[in-house]
């Protein structure tokens, strides 16, 4: 039991701490200063700060946040998020996704090259992603239904079930790929839809009023809420 909570612990943190730093690092390389970067949530256990960034360590080891100047609040100061060009801003959401999706790639194709041989590891790590696609695919055309969803609960679940470094490594590689490209589609208050504001505004060459995009996230906000609900109370029933 001990052994299964540290596994579900280590895949989850650690692939959203890998989108959280993608999305540090972007920050920085923007020149967009970040105001905190945490691992994990709730109470903080330590906290260290070098140049106007607090990095903490936080009670709750599942995953963590980045705070970037001007985010959440528009700030007028040159190094704020909203002072930053719309590519720029672009960037710093694609980060936390791409990268999941790189990593989720990486995994994979090491895993295969070390079962079997580069040659192999090429052709599996190709089909894998046509596989990725094809979903999508489906996905956008409804022959995915909604109790084929599976969220943090059926995943705990297939973690438990795993078997071996292979089997572990082979979830934490498809699990870092569907959370890249989940995370990139255009649902607020996911990345993706931030990232299609921000185009259309690019396309406009006018910004969406604040209020209205406060009112699309929010919204978005609770469907998502809802549905995660939902999909909480699909993977229990399929354990019991």
């Amino acid at each position: 039991m001990i052994i299964t909570i540290i596994k579900i612990a280590f895949l989850l943190g650690v692939l959203i701490i890998i989108h959280e730093f993608a999305h540090y690092l972007a920050a920085r390389l923007c020149k967009v200063h970040v105001l905190e970067f945490a691992i994990g949530f709730g109470k903080k256990i330590y906290s260290k700060e070098k140049n106007g960034t607090k990095y903490t360590l936080r009670i709750i080891p599942l995953g963590g946040f980045v705070s970037l100047k001007g985010a959440d609040e528009p700030n007028d100061d040159v190094d704020s998020y909203t002072r930053a060009s719309i590519w720029k801003r672009i960037v710093i959401l694609l980060a936390g996704g791409l990268l999941n999706i790189l990593f989720g790639l990486v995994v994979y194709f090491v895993l295969i090259m070390i079962i079997n041989n580069f040659q192999t590891a090429i052709s599996a790590s190709g089909e894998f992603l046509f596989t990725l696609f094809d979903s999508l695919r489906m996905l956008f055309t409804g022959q995915i239904g909604m109790d084929q969803f599976m969220g943090p609960i059926g995943i705990s679940e297939l973690v438990a079930q795993t078997k071996g470094f292979a089997q572990f490594a082979y979830l934490l590689a498809v699990v870092s790929l569907s959370l890249g490209v989940t995370n990139l589609l255009p649902i607020p208050p996911l990345d993706g839809s931030k990232i299609l504001i921000l185009l259309i505004e690019a396309i406009r060459r006018k910004p969406i009023k604040r209020e209205l995009e406060l009112k699309i996230q929010a919204y978005g906000f609770i469907i998502l809420i809802v549905l995660s609900i939902y999909i909480a109370y699909r993977d229990v029933l399929r354990i019991i």
